[in-house]
């Protein structure tokens, strides 16, 4: 047969295995059928449910203005498909084209797409993280198990990390009346992904709001009672507070350790990929029926010189899943890349925190529109003379604006397009704390001399 008999075969009597049932996962599902392809589609996923809403979970759902149960992705279409749920994937065989699965079936494939996302980075003290009052942030049933936990009024709340996920949890503690401490490591919250001068709004707004915030201090443990209920919390400055709720709020894990021996670029990192969301070997090399998409996925992005970029982004993970789709069931020269400007969107203190593009791609940044201390602005973000984000709070109108400078490689810092100049508008230096990644050790090695010998084989004990 030719290449486009082999393609419309594969559409009419294929294999798609979609192993991840997430926001990803089922607008991939959704796209293949729009595409459509009528072969055979199975859903894979860990958790009994089916693909529900995340973001919802550090928001309405802890407020208790949204049960836990209420936050199930809305269908845009019927997908046909044969759920697998409840069973981890527990390894790829890329020979046999099969998924397999933790009670030990295999479902074999034709192509396949890996959308297993992230799950929350736990207490590193097992013993402790297993206190009675101490949670993580990711499931439904950890957001059910905190918002019950606020319902009864604790004493005092410790959030574990000041990023967008701690944040948001410390916001609605106040909004509840809970007294609040938010212990980060850094030197102001959200400094990791906005940068310091963005830290210093955010830990404003927060003593603003009456939140304990102590940076650039790490809790060291968690204490119980002989009940096995958390009662405290110590600092390494020497200091303690009483406290009955801890919220580990430390980040994310990429799920890819299913992945370990499948002969795929995964780790740590999460899947490389390239930016038709073909999964990259463990030589870099492309491979024709492994597809990546969402949380999990780590494509390049020729905006940003062509780095791999991986984001935890609710609007990456649906554009991304599109393109994917697409592909898996298009020729070559009909692929699409995966080129979207990200963003991201956050609520806390009762400002509407959006951003654009890859803020942690920055040199400098500058206040483009309105006032900081009315926390109603945009500030843009520059590397090497030219625009490659923003972020607004209690602005975000403006957004599309800078996407379209972010798009055309406009010149940094730009002019404001308001009449709401502010009265300074001197770039400084957007001072991220350093990356973490280099800590993480060798991940392959090389062998080989010849060039059509050399291969990289994986070298997990390294890490």
């Amino acid at each position: 047969m030719t290449s486009a008999e082999n393609l419309q075969a594969f559409k009419r009597d294929g294999r798609v295995v979609v192993v991840g049932a997430s926001l990803a996962g089922l607008r991939a599902a959704e796209a293949l059928r729009d595409e459509g392809f009528a072969g055979s589609l199975t859903m894979i996923g860990d958790e009994l449910g089916e693909p529900y809403d995340r973001p919802p979970l550090s928001k309405q759902v802890l407020t208790g203005w949204v049960p836990a149960g209420n936050t199930e992705l809305p269908r845009r279409r019927d997908i046909d498909a044969d759920w697998l749920l409840g069973v981890p994937a527990s390894g790829l065989d890329l020979a046999a084209n099969q998924v397999r699965l933790a009670d030990g079936r295999e479902v074999p494939f034709d192509r396949v797409l890996i959308s297993t996302g992230v799950r929350a980075r736990p207490w590193f003290v097992e013993s402790e993280a297993a206190l009675d009052g101490v949670f993580v942030v990711r499931t439904r049933e950890h957001a059910e198990g905190l918002q019950r936990a606020l319902a009864a009024e604790p004493s005092r709340v410790l959030v574990i990390g000041a990023g967008f996920t701690g944040s948001e949890i410390a916001s609605i503690c106040r909004e509840r009346n809970i007294p609040v401490t938010v212990a980060e490591l850094a030197p102001a919250p959200l400094v990791g992904a906005l940068g310091a001068m963005i830290g210093e709004v955010a830990a404003d707004l927060q003593r603003t709001h009456g939140v304990d915030l102590r940076c650039g201090v790490k809790v060291t443990r968690l204490e119980g009672n002989a009940q096995g209920r958390l009662r405290r919390a110590h600092f390494d400055d020497g200091s303690t507070i009483d406290t009955d709720v801890a919220v580990v709020a430390l980040g994310g894990i990429r799920n890819t350790e299913w992945l370990r021996d499948s002969g795929l670029a995964a780790g740590v990192w999460g899947i490389a990929c390239d930016t038709g969301c073909r999964a990259l070997d463990l030589n870099g090399l492309v491979t024709d029926d492994v597809f990546v998409a969402g949380d999990v996925a780590r494509c390049p992005n020729p905006i940003y010189e062509y780095r791999l970029i991986s984001l935890e982004h609710w609007a990456n993970a649906v554009e991304q899943a599109q393109v994917a789709a697409h592909n898996m069931v298009s020729a070559q020269a009909d692929r699409w890349p995966h080129l979207s400007i990200p963003r991201f969107w956050s609520i806390q203190f009762g400002v509407n925190i959006k951003s654009v593009g890859v803020p942690t791609f920055a040199d400098e940044v500058v206040v483009t529109q309105g006032s900081v201390p009315d926390h109603r602005f945009v500030a843009a973000y520059g590397y090497r003379g030219r625009v490659t984000a923003a972020v607004s709070f209690n602005n975000a109108k403006w957004l599309d604006h800078y996407r379209g400078l972010i798009e055309t490689a406009a010149p940094f810092p730009p002019p404001c397009p308001t009449p709401d100049q502010p009265a300074d508008m001197k770039p400084v230096p957007v001072d991220f704390p350093g990356p973490v990644l280099l800590a993480q050790g060798a991940t392959v090695v090389v062998t080989g001399h010849d060039p059509s010998e050399r291969r990289v084989t994986a070298a997990f004990q390294h890490r």
